[in-house]
């Protein structure tokens, strides 16, 4: 569910418009709005949006560049709204970033899929980051254990094997994760 979304845009009439159809297809989503890139760089550096709609061009900048820095600083799924007659151009252009390109004027159809789109795709990509947190605590406990075979390989005169079998047997017999034996074993003997 997008739960925080920034729209920047420099017509006030269509972010107001743009709000407005965020806010039928998510109706509990907090809206904010930016005029310009830099001041929508400033928001987006203290707060975590879950989208990051963009209504080009801006009066600073036209968009591009704020979509591909949104998208490499951030967590935040990115759309921007282009003038039909270059939405081609710009969607080649920003497709390798993973930002998407809704075509203005405003299709209502077209930007609610665009939405559920950038929703199913932030779901998919918080599952992955899940993921990879898990897997590099798993990875940093495997290095810890490691570091402790080797400290007990090294100054006890262990096998790797009977390095190993130590930690799970002291594991089972206090009732502890290998980890927590690891790091004692690492600080005993380090």
């Amino acid at each position: 569910m997008l739960d925080k979304v920034l729209i920047v845009s420099s017509n006030d009439s269509a972010a107001s418009a743009i709000t407005t159809l965020i806010k039928k297809a998510f109706p509990s989503c907090s809206v904010s709005l930016a005029a310009t890139g830099s001041e929508s760089r400033r928001a987006a550096a203290v707060n975590d949006y879950d989208a990051v709609i963009i209504n080009c061009p801006l009066t600073d900048e036209f968009g591009g560049e704020l979509a591909e820095h949104i998208v490499q600083t951030t967590c935040a799924s990115c759309v921007m709204i282009v003038k039909t007659d270059i939405s081609d151009a710009v969607s080649e252009k920003m497709e390798d970033s993973g930002v998407m390109v809704v075509e203005k004027p405003i299709v209502r159809q077209v930007f609610y899929q665009a939405l559920k789109f950038v929703n199913a795709s932030r779901k998919r990509m918080l599952g992955l980051q899940t993921e990879n947190v898990r897997l590099h605590k798993r990875l940093e406990e495997m290095r810890i254990i490691n570091r402790a075979k080797f400290a007990l390989m090294q100054y006890l005169g262990f096998s790797e094997a009977q390095a190993h079998r130590y930690i799970e047997k002291q594991a089972m017999d206090m009732r502890k994760t290998k980890v927590e034996i690891a790091y004692s074993v690492i600080n005993t003997y380090e």
